[in-house]
């Protein structure tokens, strides 16, 4: 495989999806290859942007 084929450090061959709390695109990344189903937020402080109540 030519390094122009596949991943070869080009994430537009990586899955995304849009962060539940601000909407921005998350790019897959290794630390979440057994999660990636789970992984709902980009940062943790989106996840604490969520938990907190809206007031």
């Amino acid at each position: 495989m030519s390094r122009r084929e596949g991943h070869a450090g080009n994430k537009a061959f990586l899955p995304s999806k849009p962060c539940e709390q601000c909407g921005r695109p998350m790019t897959w990344r290794k630390a979440w290859a057994r999660n990636w189903d789970a992984v709902k937020y980009c940062s943790d402080r989106c996840r604490g942007q969520a938990r907190r109540p809206s007031a």
